[in-house]
């Protein structure tokens, strides 16, 4: 894996597009001149967390004893359901959660950005080649950083892209990620098998 396959993968799970309704959703309550700054803040606890899963994530393996196939199989088990819940929604599911005033780490930063299959997902890079955690470390930077930028212009994209061409760019994204998630899980059992 390069750090640009590293990247692409990671930017498909933050699903950027997908987040653009939540984030809307999120900060309609928000005085509009403290959008950027929620954001921003939100932004940077995801990156937060999503490091530390980066480092920690290989001594939490170790100490589970979870074999790499293992991780590869469940990794791309876990990136399949969420690729199959971006192609098929469920109906009637709600766009965001009920809150009251400014939103603080949950939802925006967990799990909307740091969730379950990006929290996975730093975990499994990291823990293909450990010695190359400055090319990770770039990789999920870079990733969060064009997942960012569209999450910042999201009151501007949800207005001028309109619902139905973020609906497809999120169906786009979902079926790339469905073939990232079966190439993973593929990977895993075939290194299961060989060991």
């Amino acid at each position: 894996m390069t750090i640009f396959s590293a990247a692409v993968l990671l930017f498909l799970v933050l699903d950027p597009f997908g987040n653009i309704p939540f984030f809307v959703t999120a900060l309609q309550n928000v005085p509009r001149e403290r959008h950027k700054r929620v954001i921003v803040r939100e932004l940077v606890i995801a990156l937060f967390v999503l490091v530390v899963f980066l480092f920690a994530g290989e001594h939490i393996l170790k100490a589970l004893q979870i074999s790499e196939p293992a991780l590869r199989a469940a990794g791309g088990t876990v990136l399949f359901l969420i690729a199959i819940r971006m192609v098929f929604p469920r109906p009637g599911a709600s766009v965001g959660e009920e809150l009251s005033g400014e939103p603080f780490i949950v939802p925006l930063a967990i799990p909307y950005v740091a969730g379950p299959s990006a929290l996975a997902s730093v975990l499994l890079i990291m823990n293909q080649e450990p010695e190359r955690w400055p090319e990770w470390l770039a990789a999920v930077v870079l990733a969060w950083l064009l997942c960012g930028l569209i999450i910042l212009a999201s009151s501007v994209l949800a207005r001028s892209l309109g619902k139905r061409v973020l609906i497809a760019i999120e169906r786009l994204m979902g079926m790339l990620l469905v073939a990232l998630a079966i190439q993973m899980l593929m990977t895993g059992i075939r290194q299961f098998i060989k060991s």
